[in-house]
């Protein structure tokens, strides 16, 4: 399986003032944002990671450049990962924008959000589990990466692969720095390792082969081998 982990960036002072940073740039992480990349950095330093990708947004790219000073690798920059493309929100106060009608939609039937001028939430998750899954065919079962992005997109790909409706997608907390792991396999196996991370990490533990059950029989017939129940388990 292809582990991928998907990290958060760092706080930044916007965090505090509660507003939608988006896309704007030169929106840096404060001093409490660089000591929790670094954190998060000695956290992976212990694995193998093969490669780091990042949200171009400039906190992304800050966060990613500190675990790549750590693990020596370059950052790769993905688009796609990219924060919510929030249009008119953009820069606003939360404060304000929880006494539009539109909010009470992003809350309770964000499946169905559209920004204005922006993005919907619908397309922001299609967009985020495409990239991860052209991550995961592009790189070997059993290498690790680094993904660096923002907390709504993060959420929306792991509700996603949790099969958990995009609608209840705000139940999952994702913190600054945090780590949430994700495991792909070739043939379709998804594995959700740990969420919303802030402890040390280990080495994923290799899958088992699923052992066939004991009161399972072989019988023949014209189409290849049938499982037989054995007599006395309840059908």
């Amino acid at each position: 399986m292809t582990t991928i982990l998907l990290v958060r960036h760092g706080e930044n002072d916007w965090v505090k003032k509660h507003r939608l940073a988006g896309w704007i740039e030169g929106i840096h992480l404060n001093e409490n944002g660089r000591q929790q990349a670094i954190a998060a950095a000695q956290r992976l330093a212990s694995l193998p990671v093969k490669a780091i990708y990042s949200s171009p947004v400039l906190r992304c790219r800050e966060t990613a450049d500190t675990l790549a000073n750590t693990l020596n690798l370059p950052v790769n920059t993905l688009d796609s990962m990219g924060e919510v493309r929030y249009g008119e929100w953009e820069g606003k106060k939360i404060k304000k924008l929880a006494k539009k009608k539109e909010w009470f939609t992003v809350q309770f039937y964000p499946s169905r959000m559209q920004f204005p001028g922006g993005e919907s939430l619908r397309a922001v998750q299609m967009r985020g589990v495409e990239a991860i899954e052209a991550l995961a065919q592009s790189h070997k079962d059993e290498e690790i990466i680094v993904v660096v992005s923002h907390a709504d997109i993060i959420k929306l790909v792991l509700a996603y692969y949790l099969g958990v409706h995009t609608d209840l997608f705000q139940r999952i907390i994702i913190s600054p720095a945090s780590v949430s792991v994700l495991h792909l396999s070739g043939n379709g196996v998804v594995r959700i390792g740990r969420v919303n991370d802030d402890g040390p990490l280990q080495m994923p533990a290799k899958p088992t082969e699923k052992k066939k059950k004991p009161e399972e029989k072989r019988e023949k017939s014209g189409n290849g081998e049938t499982a037989v129940p054995d007599s006395n388990t309840n059908s």
